[in-house]
């Protein structure tokens, strides 16, 4: 639902790159405290979408509002209230967990910014490795750093994609529990996406299933399943992933 209040808004959303449309006509909002999962198969149109919502893409069509504003318009009032994390954009692995956070600090001009990134390594207990180079850190320590650089700048809006895809079970338990309380906290909205329903079930307030570019479902991580006949919202990724353009399941 579009509100003056939500955070993010986008409306009929639209990427093309010559005959292929990756992106096609999606609108969706988030709202402070919300975390939505936006699910779908490879090549859906996930990251794409999370691009766009960056600026690291320019979209063919539609609309971009971020607190309320336009991106295009107010892009960097906007990026300084925003941060993202994803298993591909790690931090440089010849840099100490220090030094990288130092210059995320200074690139999002903070005050006190060597303070602040201090607290952020004693919050997110990383002070035995304040030295040690980020490449050589385990898939958990680099899953407590991503959480530290997010928690520098504060953001109002965060954007996860697959953040959790190379942690264990325990190391992902930690990142969602730990995200969840900063949702509720900040009130900030998480866009995310994840192919492990278990965690979406467990983190999300609400799902879209995107699949070609479209939405094609959207409702609450623990209602859908039922309402379309499935027993739990993995098997409805399966179905919405092998039937995607007739979607032929009925809802019930």
């Amino acid at each position: 639902m579009v509100s003056p209040e939500n955070l993010l808004e986008v409306k009929n959303l639209v990427k093309e790159y010559s005959s292929l449309r990756a992106v096609d006509g999606i609108s969706f909002s988030i709202a402070p405290g919300e975390i939505v999962g936006l699910l779908g198969p490879n090549g859906a149109g996930k990251t794409t979408t999370i691009s766009m919502i960056m600026g690291l893409l320019v979209p063919t069509s539609g609309e971009i509002k971020i607190f309320g504003k336009i991106f295009a318009e107010n892009r960097r009032e906007i990026l300084e209230q925003m941060n993202f994390s994803a298993v591909y954009a790690q931090l440089p692995g010849n840099l100490t967990v220090y030094e990288n956070l130092l210059i995320i600090a200074l690139l999002y001009a903070l005050p006190n910014a060597k303070e602040k990134v201090m607290q952020a390594i004693a919050a997110h207990e990383l002070g035995e490795l304040k030295y040690k180079k980020c490449g050589f850190l385990s898939s958990g320590e680099q899953s407590r750093l991503a959480l530290a650089k997010i928690s520098l700048n504060k953001p109002r809006l965060l954007l996860m994609d697959e953040p959790s895809a190379s942690l264990d079970p325990s190391a992902s338990e930690i990142m969602c529990s730990r995200l969840r309380e900063y949702a509720n906290r900040e009130r900030a909205g998480i866009l995310w996406t994840s192919h492990d329903m278990l965690e979406i079930e467990a983190v999300c307030d609400r799902v879209l299933f995107i699949s070609h570019g479209k939405i094609l479902l959207t409702g609450k991580p623990g209602e859908l399943p039922q309402k379309f006949g499935k027993k739990n919202l993995e098997e409805l990724f399966i179905a919405v992933a092998r039937e995607p353009l007739s979607l032929n399941i009925t809802p019930r």
